[in-house]
């Protein structure tokens, strides 16, 4: 959805002229430079801005280090989001074509089940579920063959989920793939029975050929719940087994503990497995990975799984810092973005398989068409969850600007984390109207988004922070926002 030529126009000359300005260290406002002073984090280890929102060639109230390449952490998934609003559409939804091969006979499909993954950032377990119920709505209880997973959409180098920071069992470490199903996650829920003195324990989705445990022991006491998780001992190291060596705090109440299965690979064959099989269904063959046959391809799928639109996917991401959603998102851009649009009345033409390499192609493009010369950012997964990503505060801001200025602001803005309000902010206090994405790693703090001032004015604020302190200095990024919004 791009913007008018001539309104293009006018914003890079605008940004040429605002380029033009100095962007080195201004004072501190004193908040701020005593929130860092006592977090022990050098002035050099920050960039700030502050700029209005509607006015791309306006003076900054606040430019510190703009011009510096930073780490953004989760504050790169702006750009991402940003990027495939406008490139996409806010109605754009992911299909998952499901194929039939061979006839159904006295509720038998003669052949195989295929499922074609499509880079769907939210093939949760609600809508796998719908999606085997509507496989028996064909007539199907048993497949004589097997069910095909079809990943082939996405061309990935596989990697290990504790690579990043040494923690797989942590949902937000899910690696991205064309047929992504519920985040590779199980989800545990404890309900206490203190008649029977134990919890049961529920596993969503079940998976096949896991033994799960269907209670723990209860611990005595009704105090405070504590560290419920520590108390349980969780063993996940066996991926035919999950183990409770402990038990579980009476006083908790019901709780729920998502965790990435400890062997991705082969997670989408048990989920669906143990789903369509709780669902009263048959297989005689197995879940395997595999492709559509040609033949299958060039026909109708028996049905369409469609996903939840763009904008609400992109408001997850943003709202609650969905790495996989945005790798998902990016990978996307590298297959949908810049297609050939077919011929009316004709069948969209087979997308090209994506890559990572084909995804930063696509963004940088999009960055050079857009914000002009402006400097574009060093892209890795379009998450944030990478060491090597890199943008300037100067860079985002005008991006921002942008954004701010286009057909999809509304849908922007809405995604961000409300302060003390919702998302990745819910908890941060203060008087300041703000929706900004939130930042997060080991020594690296970002915050980035828009304030509205006390004078009804919107500012776009750019903090980010990269030091082994960046952690103790969050407060310098609250009084920066509290700063931005009394508009002095």
């Amino acid at each position: 959805m791009p913007l008018p030529l001539p309104l293009r126009s006018t914003l890079w000359a605008l940004a040429l002229l605002a380029a033009a300005l100095p962007a080195h260290s201004q004072v501190l406002p004193p908040e701020v430079d005593a929130a860092l002073a006592r977090a022990k984090v050098p002035r050099d280890a920050v960039t700030l801005l502050v700029v209005d929102a509607q006015n791309p060639g306006a003076v900054p109230r606040l430019a510190h280090r703009t011009g510096a390449p930073m780490n953004p952490a989760s504050v790169m998934k702006l750009v991402t989001t940003y990027a495939a609003l406008d490139l996409l559409g806010p109605a754009y939804v992911w299909n998952t074509p499901v194929y039939t091969e061979g006839a159904v006979s006295n509720g038998v499909l003669n052949g195989n089940l295929y499922i074609k993954g499509q880079g769907d950032p939210k093939l949760v377990l609600e809508r796998l579920w719908l999606l085997l119920r509507r496989v028996q709505g064909l007539g199907i209880k048993t497949i004589a063959g097997d069910i095909v997973l079809d990943r082939s959409a996405f061309n990935l180098p596989e990697v290990d989920p504790a690579l990043f920071d040494g923690e797989p069992l942590r949902p937000y470490n899910a690696t991205p793939e064309a047929l992504l199903l519920n985040f590779k996650s199980v989800v545990m829920t404890f309900t206490p029975d203190r008649a029977a003195n134990l919890a049961q324990v529920q596993y969503d989705p079940p998976l096949a050929g896991v033994a799960l445990p269907a209670t723990v022991p209860l611990s005595p006491g009704v105090g405070d719940c504590g560290d419920y998780r520590a108390t349980l001992k969780a063993d996940f190291a066996d991926p035919l087994r999950i183990r409770f060596l402990g038990s579980y705090p009476a006083g908790c109440g019901e709780k729920v503990w998502p965790v990435a299965y400890i062997d991705p690979k082969t997670y989408a064959q048990r989920a669906v497995l143990g789903l369509w099989e709780s669902l009263g269904g048959k297989l005689q063959g197995s879940v395997r990975l595999g492709t559509v046959p040609p033949v299958l391809a060039a026909g109708k799928p028996a049905f369409v799984s469609t996903s939840v639109p763009l904008t609400e996917v992109v408001r997850d991401v943003n709202k609650f810092s969905n790495n996989v959603m945005a790798q998902q998102l990016f990978l996307t851009l590298g297959r949908a973005a810049y297609a050939p649009q077919p011929a009316v009345g004709t069948e969209p033409a087979e997308l090209p398989v994506s890559t990572l390499p084909a995804s930063r192609a696509v963004l940088q493009r999009w960055w050079r068409e857009r914000m002009g010369n402006e400097e574009a950012p060093l892209v890795d997964n379009g998450s944030g969850l990478s060491r090597q990503e890199r943008i300037t505060a100067q860079a985002l801001g005008r991006m921002l600007q942008i954004a701010y200025l286009s057909p999809v602001m509304p849908e922007l803005m809405s995604s961000l984390p409300i302060s003390g309000v919702d998302g990745t902010l819910r908890r941060v206090k203060g008087t300041a109207s703000a929706h900004l994405k939130t930042g997060s790693l080991s020594n690296v703090v970002a915050r980035a988004g828009y304030v509205l001032a006390a004078s009804g004015k919107r500012y776009v604020v750019v903090a980010v922070i990269n030091h082994a302190n960046a952690n103790e200095a969050r407060a310098a990024v609250d009084a920066l926002v509290e700063w931005a919004g009394r508009d002095q």
